[in-house]
Protein backbone atom coordinates (compact mmCIF):
# COMPACT_ATOMS: atom_id res chain seq x y z
CA UNK A 1 0.00 0.00 0.00
CA UNK A 2 1.57 3.34 -0.96
CA UNK A 3 2.29 5.65 2.06
CA UNK A 4 0.48 9.27 1.85
CA UNK A 5 3.07 12.21 2.23
CA UNK A 6 -0.13 13.92 5.08
CA UNK A 7 -1.75 10.92 6.76
CA UNK A 8 -5.28 12.01 6.89
CA UNK A 9 -5.61 12.76 10.53
CA UNK A 10 -3.05 14.93 10.42
CA UNK A 11 -3.47 17.09 7.52
CA UNK A 12 -7.28 17.47 9.50
CA UNK A 13 -5.60 18.40 12.74
CA UNK A 14 -3.36 21.19 10.52
CA UNK A 15 -6.83 22.44 8.98
CA UNK A 16 -8.56 22.93 12.40
CA UNK A 17 -6.21 24.68 14.61
CA UNK A 18 -5.01 26.81 11.55
CA UNK A 19 -8.63 27.78 11.69
CA UNK A 20 -8.22 28.21 15.49
CA UNK A 21 -5.27 30.55 14.93
CA UNK A 22 -6.12 32.53 12.13
CA UNK A 23 -9.70 33.49 13.93
CA UNK A 24 -7.59 34.37 17.09
CA UNK A 25 -5.02 36.58 15.23
CA UNK A 26 -8.47 38.30 13.94
CA UNK A 27 -9.75 39.06 17.06
CA UNK A 28 -6.30 40.48 18.47
CA UNK A 29 -6.28 43.17 14.94
CA UNK A 30 -10.04 43.54 16.06
CA UNK A 31 -9.17 44.23 19.84
CA UNK A 32 -6.13 46.60 19.10
CA UNK A 33 -8.39 48.38 16.58
CA UNK A 34 -11.40 48.74 19.04
CA UNK A 35 -9.98 51.24 20.83
CA UNK A 36 -9.86 50.78 24.74
CA UNK A 37 -12.45 50.46 27.90
CA UNK A 38 -13.03 52.83 30.11
CA UNK A 39 -10.49 51.83 32.35
CA UNK A 40 -7.21 48.83 32.09
CA UNK A 41 -9.64 46.82 34.11
CA UNK A 42 -12.24 46.93 31.66
CA UNK A 43 -10.09 46.50 28.45
CA UNK A 44 -8.88 43.56 29.91
CA UNK A 45 -12.50 42.17 30.67
CA UNK A 46 -12.80 43.35 27.00
CA UNK A 47 -9.84 41.34 25.79
CA UNK A 48 -11.36 38.02 27.52
CA UNK A 49 -14.33 38.19 26.38
CA UNK A 50 -13.68 38.57 22.91
CA UNK A 51 -11.77 35.20 23.16
CA UNK A 52 -14.23 33.80 24.95
CA UNK A 53 -16.61 34.13 21.79
CA UNK A 54 -14.19 32.45 19.49
CA UNK A 55 -13.40 29.95 22.44
CA UNK A 56 -17.30 28.85 22.62
CA UNK A 57 -17.52 28.90 18.64
CA UNK A 58 -15.08 26.44 18.55
CA UNK A 59 -16.76 24.41 20.92
CA UNK A 60 -20.29 24.04 18.50
CA UNK A 61 -17.62 23.26 15.71
CA UNK A 62 -16.07 20.20 17.89
CA UNK A 63 -19.03 18.95 18.26
CA UNK A 64 -21.28 19.54 15.28
CA UNK A 65 -20.34 15.92 13.52
CA UNK A 66 -18.74 17.31 10.49
CA UNK A 67 -17.95 14.77 8.43
CA UNK A 68 -14.54 15.92 6.71
CA UNK A 69 -13.45 16.31 10.32
CA UNK A 70 -15.37 13.21 12.04
CA UNK A 71 -13.68 10.69 9.67
CA UNK A 72 -10.13 11.99 9.69
CA UNK A 73 -10.23 12.46 13.34
CA UNK A 74 -13.12 10.60 15.17
CA UNK A 75 -15.51 11.39 17.73
CA UNK A 76 -13.73 10.09 20.38
CA UNK A 77 -10.75 12.43 20.16
CA UNK A 78 -12.60 15.44 19.11
CA UNK A 79 -15.65 14.53 22.35
CA UNK A 80 -12.06 14.97 24.30
CA UNK A 81 -10.97 17.81 22.86
CA UNK A 82 -14.43 19.24 23.32
CA UNK A 83 -14.63 18.47 27.07
CA UNK A 84 -11.15 20.17 27.46
CA UNK A 85 -12.19 23.16 25.36
CA UNK A 86 -15.27 23.32 27.42
CA UNK A 87 -13.37 24.03 30.72
CA UNK A 88 -11.12 26.54 28.92
CA UNK A 89 -14.70 28.44 28.11
CA UNK A 90 -15.82 28.09 31.91
CA UNK A 91 -12.57 29.72 32.84
CA UNK A 92 -12.95 32.42 30.50
CA UNK A 93 -16.10 33.36 30.99
CA UNK A 94 -15.62 33.52 34.59
CA UNK A 95 -12.91 35.57 34.13
CA UNK A 96 -14.67 38.24 31.83
CA UNK A 97 -17.37 37.96 34.11
CA UNK A 98 -15.61 39.11 37.15
CA UNK A 99 -13.26 41.45 35.27
CA UNK A 100 -16.20 43.50 34.31
CA UNK A 101 -17.50 43.68 37.94
CA UNK A 102 -14.81 44.84 39.04
CA UNK A 103 -13.93 47.25 36.49
CA UNK A 104 -17.50 48.84 36.93
CA UNK A 105 -16.74 48.99 40.71
CA UNK A 106 -13.33 50.67 39.89
CA UNK A 107 -15.40 53.14 37.54
CA UNK A 108 -17.83 54.04 40.09
CA UNK A 109 -16.10 53.73 43.08
CA UNK A 110 -18.58 51.59 44.40
CA UNK A 111 -18.56 48.07 45.92
CA UNK A 112 -18.82 45.25 43.53
CA UNK A 113 -21.55 43.26 45.04
CA UNK A 114 -23.73 46.66 44.64
CA UNK A 115 -22.08 46.58 41.04
CA UNK A 116 -23.03 42.97 39.85
CA UNK A 117 -26.52 44.15 41.14
CA UNK A 118 -26.63 47.27 38.91
CA UNK A 119 -24.98 45.56 36.26
CA UNK A 120 -27.93 42.93 35.96
CA UNK A 121 -30.53 45.97 35.46
CA UNK A 122 -29.01 46.07 32.06
CA UNK A 123 -30.26 44.07 29.54
CA UNK A 124 -26.91 43.23 27.70
CA UNK A 125 -24.84 42.18 30.89
CA UNK A 126 -28.16 40.10 32.40
CA UNK A 127 -28.30 38.50 29.30
CA UNK A 128 -24.51 37.57 29.59
CA UNK A 129 -24.48 36.89 33.33
CA UNK A 130 -27.50 34.36 32.52
CA UNK A 131 -25.14 32.58 30.24
CA UNK A 132 -22.70 32.67 31.97
CA UNK A 133 -24.60 30.90 34.76
CA UNK A 134 -25.33 27.93 32.46
CA UNK A 135 -21.87 27.48 31.42
CA UNK A 136 -20.73 26.83 35.08
CA UNK A 137 -23.45 24.62 36.04
CA UNK A 138 -23.07 22.19 32.98
CA UNK A 139 -19.24 22.71 33.78
CA UNK A 140 -19.97 21.41 37.31
CA UNK A 141 -22.13 18.37 35.96
CA UNK A 142 -18.93 17.23 33.99
CA UNK A 143 -16.70 16.85 36.35
CA UNK A 144 -15.57 13.45 36.38
CA UNK A 145 -16.69 13.38 40.45
CA UNK A 146 -20.49 14.43 39.35
CA UNK A 147 -20.46 13.13 35.85
CA UNK A 148 -20.09 9.48 37.02
CA UNK A 149 -23.25 10.04 39.49
CA UNK A 150 -25.39 10.85 36.81
CA UNK A 151 -27.23 9.01 34.28
CA UNK A 152 -26.34 9.70 31.05
CA UNK A 153 -29.99 11.13 29.88
CA UNK A 154 -29.88 13.52 32.79
CA UNK A 155 -26.66 14.71 31.61
CA UNK A 156 -27.15 15.24 28.56
CA UNK A 157 -30.34 17.08 29.19
CA UNK A 158 -28.35 19.24 31.55
CA UNK A 159 -25.85 20.03 28.78
CA UNK A 160 -28.24 20.97 26.39
CA UNK A 161 -29.10 24.02 28.22
CA UNK A 162 -26.01 25.11 26.54
CA UNK A 163 -27.98 25.82 23.31
CA UNK A 164 -29.66 28.82 25.15
CA UNK A 165 -26.46 29.84 26.33
CA UNK A 166 -25.64 29.82 22.94
CA UNK A 167 -28.58 32.10 21.79
CA UNK A 168 -28.01 33.69 25.04
CA UNK A 169 -24.51 35.05 24.38
CA UNK A 170 -24.78 35.90 21.10
CA UNK A 171 -27.25 38.79 21.97
CA UNK A 172 -25.38 39.99 24.96
CA UNK A 173 -22.42 40.14 22.18
CA UNK A 174 -24.63 41.69 19.42
CA UNK A 175 -26.19 44.28 22.41
CA UNK A 176 -22.56 45.05 23.19
CA UNK A 177 -21.90 47.13 20.27
CA UNK A 178 -18.15 48.14 21.26
CA UNK A 179 -17.62 44.53 20.34
CA UNK A 180 -19.83 43.20 17.40
CA UNK A 181 -19.87 46.76 15.51
CA UNK A 182 -16.55 48.49 16.71
CA UNK A 183 -16.05 48.66 12.50
CA UNK A 184 -17.96 47.42 9.08
CA UNK A 185 -15.05 44.53 9.43
CA UNK A 186 -16.06 43.50 13.05
CA UNK A 187 -20.04 43.40 12.17
CA UNK A 188 -18.99 40.98 8.93
CA UNK A 189 -16.07 38.74 10.93
CA UNK A 190 -18.76 38.16 13.97
CA UNK A 191 -21.63 37.57 11.72
CA UNK A 192 -19.89 35.11 9.23
CA UNK A 193 -18.46 33.49 12.49
CA UNK A 194 -21.62 32.98 14.12
CA UNK A 195 -23.04 31.78 11.04
CA UNK A 196 -20.62 29.52 9.74
CA UNK A 197 -19.94 27.93 13.67
CA UNK A 198 -24.45 27.52 14.28
CA UNK A 199 -25.46 26.44 10.75
CA UNK A 200 -22.38 23.74 10.98
CA UNK A 201 -24.10 22.76 14.50
CA UNK A 202 -27.76 22.94 12.78
CA UNK A 203 -26.72 21.03 9.92
CA UNK A 204 -25.11 18.42 11.27
CA UNK A 205 -26.74 17.38 14.57
CA UNK A 206 -30.56 18.02 13.06
CA UNK A 207 -30.56 18.53 9.11
CA UNK A 208 -28.66 15.72 8.08
CA UNK A 209 -29.76 13.13 10.60
CA UNK A 210 -33.79 14.27 9.72
CA UNK A 211 -33.25 14.58 5.78
CA UNK A 212 -31.45 10.74 6.09
CA UNK A 213 -34.12 8.93 8.23
CA UNK A 214 -36.85 10.47 5.66
CA UNK A 215 -34.84 9.21 2.59
CA UNK A 216 -33.60 6.12 3.64
CA UNK A 217 -36.65 4.78 5.54
CA UNK A 218 -34.64 2.50 8.09
CA UNK A 219 -36.46 -0.73 9.50
CA UNK A 220 -35.55 -4.15 11.22
CA UNK A 221 -35.14 -6.26 8.94
CA UNK A 222 -33.87 -9.17 10.47
CA UNK A 223 -33.30 -10.07 14.51
CA UNK A 224 -30.62 -12.97 15.66
CA UNK A 225 -29.96 -14.01 18.77
CA UNK A 226 -26.11 -14.86 18.83
CA UNK A 227 -26.17 -15.93 22.45
CA UNK A 228 -27.73 -15.17 25.62
CA UNK A 229 -26.41 -11.91 26.27
CA UNK A 230 -25.59 -10.74 22.14
CA UNK A 231 -27.85 -10.07 19.63
CA UNK A 232 -27.27 -9.27 16.12
CA UNK A 233 -30.32 -6.49 14.15
CA UNK A 234 -29.96 -6.22 10.56
CA UNK A 235 -31.75 -2.97 9.33
CA UNK A 236 -32.60 -2.25 5.47
CA UNK A 237 -34.16 0.56 4.07
CA UNK A 238 -34.30 2.79 0.56
CA UNK A 239 -31.02 3.67 -1.32
CA UNK A 240 -28.63 2.39 1.05
CA UNK A 241 -25.94 2.35 -1.39
CA UNK A 242 -26.12 6.55 -1.43
CA UNK A 243 -25.38 6.07 2.12
CA UNK A 244 -21.51 7.20 3.14
CA UNK A 245 -20.83 4.46 5.25
CA UNK A 246 -17.74 1.95 5.76
CA UNK A 247 -16.37 -0.80 7.73
CA UNK A 248 -14.98 0.19 10.89
CA UNK A 249 -17.82 3.13 11.31
CA UNK A 250 -20.30 3.62 14.10
CA UNK A 251 -23.60 5.00 13.86
CA UNK A 252 -26.22 6.09 16.62
CA UNK A 253 -28.75 4.19 16.93
CA UNK A 254 -32.78 4.59 18.43
CA UNK A 255 -35.56 2.31 18.20
CA UNK A 256 -38.91 4.61 18.56
CA UNK A 257 -41.73 2.80 20.01
CA UNK A 258 -38.86 -0.10 21.48
CA UNK A 259 -37.41 2.93 24.22
CA UNK A 260 -37.86 6.67 24.95
CA UNK A 261 -36.44 8.72 21.90
CA UNK A 262 -33.77 9.74 24.07
CA UNK A 263 -32.66 6.81 24.70
CA UNK A 264 -29.44 6.24 22.37
CA UNK A 265 -26.56 4.21 21.78
CA UNK A 266 -23.11 4.11 19.84
CA UNK A 267 -22.95 0.95 17.60
CA UNK A 268 -20.47 -0.29 15.36
CA UNK A 269 -21.29 -1.60 11.94
CA UNK A 270 -20.46 -5.50 12.43
CA UNK A 271 -20.76 -6.22 8.64
CA UNK A 272 -19.40 -4.20 6.05
CA UNK A 273 -22.25 -1.97 4.39
CA UNK A 274 -23.08 -3.73 0.97
CA UNK A 275 -25.58 -0.35 0.00
CA UNK A 276 -28.69 -3.17 0.95
CA UNK A 277 -28.47 -3.34 4.47
CA UNK A 278 -26.76 -2.46 8.14
CA UNK A 279 -25.87 -4.64 10.56
CA UNK A 280 -25.26 -3.97 14.22
CA UNK A 281 -24.20 -6.58 16.71
CA UNK A 282 -24.26 -5.88 20.85
CA UNK A 283 -24.09 -7.41 23.99
CA UNK A 284 -26.72 -6.77 26.51
CA UNK A 285 -25.08 -4.08 28.70
CA UNK A 286 -27.72 -1.37 29.46
CA UNK A 287 -31.30 -1.42 29.14
CA UNK A 288 -31.30 -0.28 25.63
CA UNK A 289 -29.07 -2.97 24.22
CA UNK A 290 -30.67 -5.60 26.51
CA UNK A 291 -33.96 -4.54 24.84
CA UNK A 292 -32.18 -5.11 21.42
CA UNK A 293 -34.10 -9.31 21.08
CA UNK A 294 -37.60 -7.81 21.07
CA UNK A 295 -37.49 -5.77 18.32
CA UNK A 296 -39.96 -6.75 15.41
CA UNK A 297 -39.10 -7.18 11.80
CA UNK A 298 -40.62 -3.97 10.37
CA UNK A 299 -39.74 -1.58 13.38
CA UNK A 300 -38.92 1.83 12.45
CA UNK A 301 -34.91 2.59 13.76
CA UNK A 302 -33.35 6.05 13.27
CA UNK A 303 -29.56 6.49 12.59
CA UNK A 304 -27.08 9.16 12.81
CA UNK A 305 -24.50 8.91 11.45
CA UNK A 306 -22.47 6.98 10.15
CA UNK A 307 -19.34 8.55 12.64
CA UNK A 308 -15.64 7.60 12.99
CA UNK A 309 -12.16 7.35 11.54
CA UNK A 310 -11.94 3.94 12.73
CA UNK A 311 -11.43 2.70 9.01
CA UNK A 312 -8.95 1.94 6.12
CA UNK A 313 -8.65 5.48 5.21
CA UNK A 314 -5.76 5.60 7.30
CA UNK A 315 -3.92 3.03 6.14
CA UNK A 316 -0.21 2.99 5.41
CA UNK A 317 0.93 -0.75 5.36
CA UNK A 318 0.36 -3.57 3.24
CA UNK A 319 -0.13 -5.80 6.11
CA UNK A 320 -2.58 -4.94 9.23
CA UNK A 321 -2.55 -6.42 12.56
CA UNK A 322 -6.28 -6.37 13.93
CA UNK A 323 -6.92 -6.14 17.51
CA UNK A 324 -10.18 -7.13 19.53
CA UNK A 325 -11.58 -7.94 22.81
CA UNK A 326 -15.37 -8.74 23.44
CA UNK A 327 -17.79 -7.11 21.35
CA UNK A 328 -15.34 -5.02 20.14
CA UNK A 329 -15.02 -7.51 17.58
CA UNK A 330 -17.57 -5.80 15.19
CA UNK A 331 -15.68 -3.19 13.97
CA UNK A 332 -12.81 -5.74 13.13
CA UNK A 333 -15.19 -7.80 11.93
CA UNK A 334 -16.64 -5.49 9.34
CA UNK A 335 -12.86 -4.29 8.58
CA UNK A 336 -11.84 -8.00 7.41
CA UNK A 337 -14.51 -7.90 4.56
CA UNK A 338 -12.84 -4.69 2.99
CA UNK A 339 -11.04 -6.00 -0.40
CA UNK A 340 -7.98 -3.49 1.47
CA UNK A 341 -7.69 -5.89 4.31
CA UNK A 342 -4.46 -7.53 2.54
CA UNK A 343 -2.42 -9.42 4.77
CA UNK A 344 -4.77 -9.72 8.52
CA UNK A 345 -3.00 -10.99 11.93
CA UNK A 346 -5.94 -11.08 14.29
CA UNK A 347 -5.66 -11.06 18.17
CA UNK A 348 -8.90 -11.64 19.74
CA UNK A 349 -9.58 -11.37 23.57
CA UNK A 350 -12.41 -13.58 25.00
CA UNK A 351 -12.93 -15.22 28.57
CA UNK A 352 -14.01 -18.26 26.80
CA UNK A 353 -14.44 -19.32 23.82
CA UNK A 354 -17.89 -19.64 23.95
CA UNK A 355 -18.00 -15.88 24.85
CA UNK A 356 -16.04 -15.27 21.71
CA UNK A 357 -18.59 -13.26 19.11
CA UNK A 358 -18.77 -13.53 16.22
CA UNK A 359 -15.81 -16.26 15.59
CA UNK A 360 -16.87 -18.57 13.32
CA UNK A 361 -17.57 -15.62 11.23
CA UNK A 362 -14.25 -14.24 11.87
CA UNK A 363 -12.42 -17.40 11.26
CA UNK A 364 -13.97 -17.29 7.63
CA UNK A 365 -13.07 -14.18 7.06
CA UNK A 366 -9.39 -14.31 8.18
CA UNK A 367 -9.28 -17.95 6.11
CA UNK A 368 -10.22 -16.58 2.91
CA UNK A 369 -7.73 -13.91 3.07
CA UNK A 370 -5.01 -16.27 4.35
CA UNK A 371 -4.52 -14.67 7.13
CA UNK A 372 -3.89 -15.89 10.92
CA UNK A 373 -6.69 -15.95 13.89
CA UNK A 374 -4.95 -15.92 17.34
CA UNK A 375 -8.04 -16.49 19.97
CA UNK A 376 -6.88 -15.48 23.17
CA UNK A 377 -8.92 -16.90 26.22
CA UNK A 378 -8.61 -16.28 29.56
CA UNK A 379 -10.13 -13.71 32.22
CA UNK A 380 -8.46 -10.06 33.18
CA UNK A 381 -5.50 -10.47 35.60
CA UNK A 382 -5.43 -14.49 35.67
CA UNK A 383 -1.79 -14.97 34.90
CA UNK A 384 -0.09 -13.03 32.12
CA UNK A 385 -1.51 -10.64 29.78
CA UNK A 386 -0.95 -11.58 26.21
CA UNK A 387 -1.01 -7.81 25.33
CA UNK A 388 2.63 -7.63 27.11
CA UNK A 389 5.08 -6.43 24.51
CA UNK A 390 6.61 -9.52 24.36
CA UNK A 391 3.75 -11.88 23.95
CA UNK A 392 3.16 -8.96 21.31
CA UNK A 393 6.01 -9.53 19.78
CA UNK A 394 5.76 -13.33 19.71
CA UNK A 395 2.27 -13.85 17.84
CA UNK A 396 3.21 -10.73 15.30
CA UNK A 397 7.27 -10.48 14.78
CA UNK A 398 6.70 -7.78 11.84
CA UNK A 399 4.39 -6.13 14.17
CA UNK A 400 6.19 -2.58 13.85
CA UNK A 401 5.90 -3.35 9.63
CA UNK A 402 1.99 -3.22 10.43
CA UNK A 403 -0.92 -1.06 10.91
CA UNK A 404 -2.34 -1.70 14.25
CA UNK A 405 -6.18 -1.40 14.65
CA UNK A 406 -7.53 -2.15 18.16
CA UNK A 407 -11.02 -1.71 19.65
CA UNK A 408 -11.66 -3.13 23.02
CA UNK A 409 -12.95 -2.99 26.90
CA UNK A 410 -10.95 0.56 27.72
CA UNK A 411 -8.21 -1.43 30.08
CA UNK A 412 -7.48 -3.58 27.06
CA UNK A 413 -7.23 -1.08 24.62
CA UNK A 414 -4.89 1.12 27.10
CA UNK A 415 -2.68 -1.84 27.64
CA UNK A 416 -2.04 -2.44 24.05
CA UNK A 417 -1.50 1.16 23.26
CA UNK A 418 1.25 1.12 25.88
CA UNK A 419 2.51 -2.36 24.40
CA UNK A 420 2.92 -0.68 21.19
CA UNK A 421 4.57 2.30 21.96
CA UNK A 422 7.11 0.22 24.25
CA UNK A 423 7.40 -1.82 21.07
CA UNK A 424 8.05 1.96 19.08
CA UNK A 425 4.94 0.77 16.46
CA UNK A 426 5.06 4.08 14.22
CA UNK A 427 2.27 6.25 15.58
CA UNK A 428 0.53 6.81 12.59
CA UNK A 429 0.33 3.05 11.82
CA UNK A 430 -1.81 2.75 15.01
CA UNK A 431 -5.64 3.17 15.31
CA UNK A 432 -7.82 3.02 17.83
CA UNK A 433 -11.28 4.64 19.21
CA UNK A 434 -13.61 4.57 22.15
CA UNK A 435 -17.26 4.66 21.31
CA UNK A 436 -19.33 6.38 23.52
CA UNK A 437 -21.81 9.57 23.69
CA UNK A 438 -20.17 11.40 26.78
Amino acid sequence: MRQRTVPPVVAARWALWTFVVVNLVIVEVLFLTAGTGKNGVLTVAKFVGLHAAVVLLFQLLLVARLPWLDRRIGMDRLTVWHRWVGFTLLWTVLAHAVLVVLGYAKLDGAAAGRTFLALAGVPASLLGMCAALIIVVVGVVSTRSVRRRLRYETWHGVHLALYLALGLAFVHQLLETTTFTSSTFAKAYWWALWAFAFGSLVAGRIVVPLWRNSYHQFRVAEVVRESDDVVTVRVTGRHLDELPARAGQFCIWRFPGHNHWWLANPFSLSAAPDGRSLRLTAKAAGRTSAGLRHLQVGNRVFVEGPYGAFTSLHRTQPGALLIAGGVGITPIRALLEEETAGDVVVLYRARTENDAVLSDEVRDLVAARGGQLHLLTGHTGAGPSPFEPDNLLALVPDITERDVYVCGPPGMTSAVLTALRALKVPARQVHSERFGLA
